[in-house]
Formats: structure tokens, sequence, C-alpha cells
């Protein structure tokens, strides 16, 4: 049995096959194998979501099964049931489990209590479902058929603004599985969190990455200049003064004129226009947030394709 917890839990080797499925569940939509069909796959969201949770619901749907929703706050796990009595419970009645929460420990110890495939929707700590459809976008405007993943080598992509936030280690750890090179730019002490520095470690990219305070720095000969929010879920506390150390790293047309010339803007939304980035840039020909939104949907249908187990199994 396979889990979705991170990048890495895909091999290099396997994600050309995880990519070209998602270009045929995006070429025939709605003409495709149903490889759910029979099954109910449990969603538990401890977070709010609009692409996340509208992705997989739909994707579950196409994929001939039933998508089950669960607030956390409506379920015994809500009222102080332990996470492994809720992982055994759902593994006899659903076959498989999407969860986005804020610890990531939950997720793991979701994994590894249960007997069902498990995808990480969203932590605190990673966001790899959007690191794959934001590299699976990229591959499809550089690569070609039967080779998607290696057009992504070497390129590079920058990330400016909060540097320690879930989507920013996601990207290091997916850049540096991709072979892609990353450059990080945010205020002093925005750094990554020991736990992230730690994973990177034990998966063998301890140097894969740069940080910077001068985004300038960061976009130089970028292919992709990434952003994401300021505040995120559980930091709203900190607005004010993450508004106001970080508004000399919002994404411009200045900033953006500093990376390559036919350099991608991306975001995985939502946005604040005015803030992380400028609604001239998020407007502009050469963002494509869109792309990556609709992406969500062909690559998280591929990705629970893969660990999906035939029914009664």
């Amino acid at each position: 049995m396979k889990h979705f917890l991170k990048e890495t839990d895909f091999r290099l080797s396997e994600l050309d096959g995880l990519f070209a499925l998602a270009h045929e569940f995006k070429a025939h939509r709605g003409r495709h194998a149903a490889p759910l069909a029979g099954q109910t796959w449990a969603m538990i969201f401890s977070k709010s979501s609009t692409r996340t949770r509208v992705s997989f619901e739909v994707g579950i749907h196409e994929l001939g099964g039933n998508p089950l929703f669960l607030n956390r706050n409506d379920i015994q796990l809500g009222r102080g049931e332990t996470i492994a009595d809720t992982a055994r419970v759902l593994s006899r009645f659903v076959h498989g489990l999407i969860v986005r929460t804020f610890d990531h420990a939950e997720v793991q110890q979701l994994a590894d209590m249960g007997t069902i495939p498990v995808i990480n929707a969203l932590t605190d700590l990673l966001h790899p479902c959007q690191i794959y459809a934001d590299a699976f976008t990229l591959a499809e405007r550089w690569g070609r058929s039967g080779d998607l993943v290696g057009a992504l080598r070497g390129r590079k992509i920058a990330f400016v603004g909060d540097r320690g936030c879930n989507v920013a280690n996601s990207w290091i750890l997916g850049a540096n599985l991709l072979g892609m090179k990353i450059s990080l730019a945010g205020p002093a002490g925005f750094d990554a969190a020991p736990e992230f520095n730690q994973l990177l470690a034990a998966e063998g990219y301890a140097n894969g990455y740069q940080f910077t305070t001068d985004p300038y720095e960061a976009v130089r000969d970028a292919d992709v200049v990434y952003t994401d929010v300021w505040v995120s879920m559980g930091k709203e506390e900190e607005t004010a003064e993450r508004i106001r150390v970080m508004s000399p790293f919002t994404v411009n047309a200045g900033l953006m004129a500093a990376a390559k010339p036919d350099a991608l803007f991306m975001h995985c939304l939502p946005a604040h226009a005015g803030q992380e980035v400028t609604q001239e840039v998020l407007d502009s020909p050469r963002s494509i947030i869109f792309d990556q939104a609709e992406n969500r949907l062909h690559m998280q249908k591929a990705i629970m394709a893969k660990l999906a187990q035939p029914a009664g199994a």
C-alpha cells in the first residue's frame, strides 16, 4: 500500500508515468477509465478550502468513486477520539483518505495506523498535491510527450515572500526531486522550520536551496517566479507584522523584469492583490495561475488512480 504525504513518496522514475496519466485524464475528461468505481474516498478537512475540496470531490466522482466530506468538527476526531482509532475505523468503511489539516504528524499517523491509502491535501509543513500540479503545468509548456519530467531538469524557480511556508517547503523538496534549481527570498527570520530541514536532510537534499533577503538576487535567471499569501491559515494574529516586513517582497512588474524574459509567474491561490503580488502581474500574459488551479484536478486524479486498491481488496 502506498501513501502520498510528501513529494518524494513517488520516485523520480515514476513521475513520467504519473504526469502522462494526468495528461490522459485531462485530454479525455469524462471519457476515461474509472479506477475508483465502487469505492468511497473520505476527505477530512480541518482547514477551509476552495480548490482542494472541489478538485478532489470532482476528481473522485470523475474516477467513478463516491466522495465523502468529513469536517473535523463533525466527527469524533473533533471530540477527542484518537487519530489511531479514527484511522482504524475509517479503514473499515472507506477505500482512501484525503486529509487537509494543520499538524503534519496527524497525516503521518493516519497513514501509519490505517490500512488504506492516505493523501496529504495540505499540512502546515507540506503541500505536495500543489507542487505536483504546478510541475505538471510547467511540463505541459516545456515538455514533449514521453519526456514531460525531463523538461523541468535544470530549470530555476524563485520563490518570493514567506520562505518558510508549506508551499515553499514543498517546492524545495519537489525541485530537488525534479532536478530543478530553487532560490527563495524573504525577510530575515522567516526561514524553514527545523522539522523541515530535518526532513530535507533525511531525503539527501540538505543543501538543495538558496535563501536570500534580496528578491532581485533570487529571481535572477529564473524560469519561474512563484509567491504565496503572506498570512497563512493559523497565522492571522501576525497579519500586521507580516505585511510590514514582507512589503519589500511584493512581486511586481519590476521584479518580473529581473527574471528571464520569458519567465512565468505562478501562485497557488487565493491571491491578495497589492500584497504578495500586484494585480498587473496576476493579469499579465506571463501569469499561469488558472492553469495551475485546473491542473490540481487532473494531477490529483492521477495520484488517486495510482494509489487506489481494487474494490474488495
